[in-house]
């Protein structure tokens, strides 16, 4: 195929029960690999339409079969030889969200798409799937070379990066809901892909992993021994200082995360959760104190951090006794959850800047702190924000934190930072501020968003 062909080969692999895929494999790979993450799927057999390899201009790429897993050739620069498959449902909605489901060691885009649900739930709502699929002989993605870990450096990430520019283009999906999700590799990528595409992913699932930059290496090894036995290990704002050395000068919004570990893992030990949760709590610039925990499941412990809600900037699953294979059936509607993209389809139209705050003070005898929650209540997203209040007479604030505040009294206006900048709807944004009173230690009264007034609870 020359350099300006495009090509679609439909491929139908059967989504048999996880219990079969996700069971006898995983002790027997882990072992030929040398300790390298277990496959949690495997590819079950396929039968191939033979779709036409017709010559096409790159510019105008073909638009994949419906409800078919079809692999797609000629999406862009692609340095490390990757293969993309796409799942289009039937039901694909006007500008749909797109799903990147990113593959574990030995395994494949179309393990990846008969092992896990997201096809089905695409089916439900309307969004498309890239799995991307590793044609190097280890079948594990580059989250270790210094091309990998910086924006546009080359490898695996570039190659992902394209296959999502190719569908933003030909199917004019939202791009601000694209959103990366994996497996052990497939989890590392995600890691890398949100440190390395803040301005591309809104929020990243990472099942098994490993923190940004934990699985380094300079001599061409895809193997960071110290990093899977859960010995690398650095202050939350090392963690955040590699992610964002990933993009320098990037000031914009950063990817929500949600990531799940087993306590029991052996491939890919049980210290790298605790450590991508100080990464991700720092690069969004929310407090590592949870603030919900909760059990939704037998053996299960949830904690957000900076929001409550199911959209918080970190949501982390731990999960008692299980280990490395720990992803199945029903945990990728939970990623949906996450993500936002649990309905089908937009709503019944937007409502850009609607919203509610909530809002206490704490006080002793000259001195408070105020600590305010901004919810979007509307069904659109806020990129960017100021809130506006007017303290109660004899406040004067004398520092902050999540927003800068101006004036310091009197009608004030708090303006987002640059890792909270963007509230998705039904998502919460947590700031505070701590001030001096005259004996009135009352919370304000009234806010506006972006001057739209916001409820009160």
């Amino acid at each position: 195929m020359s350099a300006t062909g495009s090509s679609n080969t439909v491929r139908r692999p059967s989504r048999s029960g996880l219990a079969v895929l996700f069971g006898a494999l995983v002790p027997l790979l882990a072992t030929l690999l040398l300790g390298a993450p277990g496959a949690s799927a495997r590819a079950e057999p396929t039968t191939s339409g033979a779709a036409a390899r017709t010559a096409a201009p790159a510019a105008a790429p073909t638009v994949a079969p419906a409800a078919a897993l079809t692999e797609v050739t000629d999406f862009g620069t692609n340095p490390s030889n990757l293969q993309m498959y796409l799942y289009v449902p039937d039901s694909v909605t006007a500008n749909p969200a797109v799903v990147v489901a990113v593959h574990y060691c030995t395994g494949s885009g179309p393990a990846m798409y008969s092992g896990t649900e997201y096809a089905s739930l695409a089916d439900r709502y309307g969004f498309i799937v890239v799995y991307p699929s590793v044609t190097r002989a280890s079948k594990c993605f580059d989250v270790s070379s210094p091309q990998a870990l910086r924006r546009g450096g080359g490898s695996d990430p570039v190659g992902i990066k394209s296959m999502v520019d190719w569908v933003t283009r030909t199917y004019s999906a939202d791009t601000s809901r694209i959103f990366a999700t994996g497996i052990s590799s497939g989890a590392m990528m995600t890691n890398v892909l949100l440190g390395d595409y803040p301005d591309v992913f809104a929020a990243g699932a990472a099942f098994s992993g490993v923190p940004f930059g934990c699985f380094a290496t300079t001599d061409g090894s895809e193997w960071n021994s110290a990093c899977s036995g859960g010995t690398v290990i650095h202050t939350p704002q090392e963690w955040g200082n590699l992610v964002r050395t990933a993009y320098p000068g990037y000031t914009g919004p950063r990817p929500r995360m949600q990531v799940w570990h087993g306590t029991e893992d052996d491939v890919l030990r049980y210290p790298n959760f605790g450590e991508e949760i100080k990464q991700w709590t720092n690069v969004l610039g929310v407090s590592q104190t949870p603030a919900a925990t909760d059990s939704p499941q037998s053996g299960w412990t949830r904690t957000r951090y900076g929001a409550t809600g199911d959209r918080a900037p970190v949501e982390a699953i731990s999960l008692q006794g299980v280990g490395h294979n720990l992803y199945a059936y029903g945990m990728a509607a939970r990623v949906l959850t996450f993500f936002g993209l649990d309905s089908s389809g937009p709503g019944p139209g937007p409502q850009p800047g609607a919203c509610k705050v909530t809002v206490t003070t704490n006080a002793w005898s000259t001195g408070l702190t105020g600590s305010v929650t901004i919810t979007n209540t509307g069904t659109a997203r806020i990129e960017g924000w100021k809130l506006a209040f007017t303290l109660p007479s004899g406040q004067t604030i004398t520092n902050g934190w999540g927003a800068t505040y101006a004036p310091a009294s009197g009608a004030v206006t708090a303006t987002n930072a640059t890792y909270n900048g963007t509230i998705a709807p039904n998502a919460s944004v947590g700031i505070g501020y701590q001030a001096n009173h005259g004996g009135n230690s009352g919370p304000p009264t009234a806010f506006t968003l972006n001057g739209t007034a916001c409820a009160l609870s």
